[in-house]
């Protein structure tokens, strides 16, 4: 395994994974979480998530990063920085789950999407209903999304979904390589 990823998978047992009882996003019982937030915002945390993403990406044809708030919005900017040291620029951007009731009142926020495609980030997938609120917006908005990118996939149907929608997907993590222990 590589050593940035064995790293990484240290930091989220630690920081990220928790056993007990848990209401999910999709309204499941389970009997683990994972937070990803102290991951994410952690200093080597974040910068090992970027290099990850950036890696896993390399050859996915997208112009920009981006997410629904609040799980892929701790992603974006390392990403988009990271991208930028890979030599190969990645805008962000991120989608909000309501308009604002002032201002623009735009979805999404930091890009207009008509004529981009996009590499959608989410921290953790269970069903995948979140991210592929994002998946809707970038369509609405004329994008393409070339990729939905998680750092946890729970394999609880998120594959499935995505695949029925017709957008690739892929995972850094598998919630079973967490459970083992």
């Amino acid at each position: 395994m590589d050593q940035r990823r064995k790293r990484l998978a240290d930091l989220i047992k630690e920081r990220s994974f928790r056993r007990g009882n848990f209401t999910l996003a999709s309204g499941k019982q389970s009997a683990y979480y994972f937070d990803s937030k102290p991951t994410m915002l952690h200093p080597e945390g974040a910068g090992l998530l970027a290099a990850l993403i950036v890696d896993e990406i390399k050859d996915v044809k997208a112009d920009c990063v981006g997410g629904l708030e609040m799980g892929a919005i701790p992603l974006i900017a390392p990403v988009a920085m990271r991208s930028l040291e890979a030599g190969r620029p990645l805008d962000g951007f991120f989608v909000r789950k309501a308009p604002k009731d002032h201002g623009t009142r735009k979805r999404i926020e930091g890009l207009d999407m008509a004529g981009r495609s996009a590499v959608i980030l989410e921290d953790v997938t269970t069903t995948g209903g979140s991210a592929m609120q994002a998946v809707e917006e970038v369509r609405a908005a004329g994008g393409t999304v070339a990729l939905v990118l998680s750092i946890l996939d729970r394999g609880e149907g998120a594959a499935e979904l995505y695949a029925a929608a017709g957008v690739p997907f892929t995972s850094l993590f598998h919630a079973e390589e967490f459970l083992r222990d």
